[in-house]
């Protein structure tokens, strides 16, 4: 039987002091292309969107200055009514090499479409290789913009954050799966002691084997770690996915069969460990999808994609299967 999803619920002094806050700061908030909603809304009742929203939020980094124009998120609302604990939420991390070519904008027509189905959506955007980024401030990175979301539901009290999803695609895919594990990092390791931590993952394309990608030509992974895994094998048992299995963490991992960039081998690798391990994992193996393709609106499998994601998210994993 599948696992239904059970929101606890806030007291009456939590939801009032949280929409106080949440007037206050949705003032305050930096928005982008769309309109955010007003305080007033908070303070009758049910929030009421005509459309899906945008919010930008700037988040703080636990180390030195966050940089206004890489340490941010936007958060996605709904359109329609929306009660007090009322909306799932879906976290979403970009790829691209972890390089700083590729952004979080990449992710907007699939938070869109999330948020058509009712879904929040928090999509992260973080420092990257040739941007600051590499080992360990991309890491710190998505760690601080995971604890953020504590502090976005003191805003906006109808989004749920006690069992939710992250989806991630390519790079964004081994941070997801990290992110899904921080809680059994020790305490002095990177990203360890989350505030948020999300229960549920779908892994897109995602270099889940870190060591063994590595091992099979990717100097994209080992740039983004600062070493092969013969040179800094402790950061390798930071981050690596395979490496950090949550039995308790159920992982869909979806696979372009003609992936080039990214070898199905590493999901396959990953979903095997995870299943000696205890734990609940799925490979999806999408038939004729590339690395890139797979994430396409223009693929004829792009809806399975949403679907498999919305179905864990529901914490219907059983209904996931190939496309």
């Amino acid at each position: 039987m599948p696992v239904k999803r059970v929101v606890g619920r806030r007291s009456s002094t939590q939801v009032l002091a949280l929409s106080l806050a949440s007037a206050l700061t949705a003032l305050s908030a930096c928005s982008i292309s769309d309109p955010a909603p007003s305080a007033e809304s908070y303070f009758n009742g049910p929030a009421q969107l005509d459309e899906v929203t945008v919010q930008r939020f700037e988040y703080p980094t636990r180390e030195g200055e966050p940089d206004p124009e890489q340490n941010w998120a936007d958060l996605y609302l709904p359109a329609g009514e929306e009660e007090v604990d009322s909306l799932p939420l879906a976290v979403l991390i970009h790829g691209g090499a972890w390089k700083s070519e590729i952004g979080a904008d990449t992710f907007d027509p699939l938070a869109r479409e999330l948020a058509s189905r009712g879904m929040a959506v928090y999509n992260i955007e973080y420092r990257r290789v040739g941007s600051g980024g590499g080992w360990p401030t991309t890491f710190r990175d998505v760690a601080d913009a995971l604890d953020h979301v504590v502090e976005i539901d003191a805003m906006y009290p109808q989004i749920t954050v006690d069992d939710e999803v992250v989806v991630g695609h390519s790079a964004g895919a081994q941070l997801a799966v990290w992110g899904g594990t921080r809680h059994l990092l020790d305490d002095d390791e990177v990203g360890s002691r989350p505030k948020f931590r999300p229960t549920r993952v779908v892994s897109i394309a995602g270099p889940l084997d870190a060591v063994y990608a590595a091992h099979n030509g990717d100097d994209r992974i080992v740039t983004a770690i600062g070493g092969t895994p013969s040179e800094v094998p402790e950061r390798y048992k930071m981050v690596d996915p395979v490496q950090n299995i949550a039995a308790d963490t159920p992982v869909v991992a979806l696979h372009g069969s003609k992936d080039t960039v990214v070898s199905p081998e590493n999901s396959r690798r990953y979903v095997n460990a995870a299943r000696l391990a205890g734990g609940d994992a799925k490979l999806v193996l999408v038939d004729g999808e590339d690395h890139v393709s797979i994430v396409s609106g223009d693929s004829p499998n792009y809806s399975k994609v949403i679907d498999t994601i919305t179905s864990v998210a529901d914490a219907e994993l059983d209904k996931v299967v190939s496309p």
